[in-house]
């Protein structure tokens, strides 16, 4: 499970990063709440699991070691970095997605009785129909990693009030089918 945990913290990384620095991204305030939502969360499980002292501050000082604190921060980079990228490619899909396109998955996305997992293969249905149908000069898993986080870009330009649902689909269908490239690009 601790695994689990730490490959979706991957993926909401790149997902968070890739929105922050999309330049049409109209929803940075919500985003950035809801980023220091899930730090503040994240921060509360890490202090809980911690058999040393807890800090009441929010700081997790004292707990680096062995160059963690370091590596920390050049993940970061390494992921604004490939996300920057990403961004770039995704630029280049921007208007070859339909706006009907976006507009279905805002429904599904606004449809309540729809469980994660049906939501997931919706939009892997559109993913794999978008990738099929915009040419593309470039691994298939990369095209069709940043043609989910466009898309979920462009719902959340949409309706930002789906934030958090949308922001959690697309990182668990991040994870399910491109863990493995994500890893692989954050190592290179």
């Amino acid at each position: 499970m601790e695994q689990m945990n730490g490959s979706l913290q991957m993926e909401q990384a790149l997902l968070f990063t890739f929105l922050e620095v999309s330049p049409d991204c109209q929803f940075r305030e919500q985003l950035k709440s809801y980023r220091d939502s899930l730090q503040k969360q994240q921060m509360i499980v890490y202090q809980s699991s911690d058999d040393d002292e807890l800090q009441t501050d929010g700081n997790r000082s004292g707990h680096f070691q062995n160059g963690e604190l370091e590596e920390a921060s050049t993940n970061e980079e390494v992921i604004r970095i490939i996300a920057a990228r990403l961004t770039q490619i995704g630029d280049q899909f921007n208007e070859e997605i339909e706006g009907r396109v976006v507009e279905d998955l805002v429904q599904h996305f606004r449809n309540e009785a729809l469980s994660k997992e049906e939501i997931a293969l919706h939009m892997s249905r559109v993913v794999k129909e978008l990738q099929r149908s915009i040419p593309l000069d470039m691994a298939q898993e990369k095209a069709m990693l940043v043609l989910a986080m466009v898309l979920t870009k462009k719902i959340l330009n949409r309706v930002p009030s789906l934030l958090q649902r949308v922001f959690n689909a697309t990182v668990n269908y991040m994870n399910q089918q491109f863990h493995e490239d994500i890893a692989r690009m954050l190592g290179e």
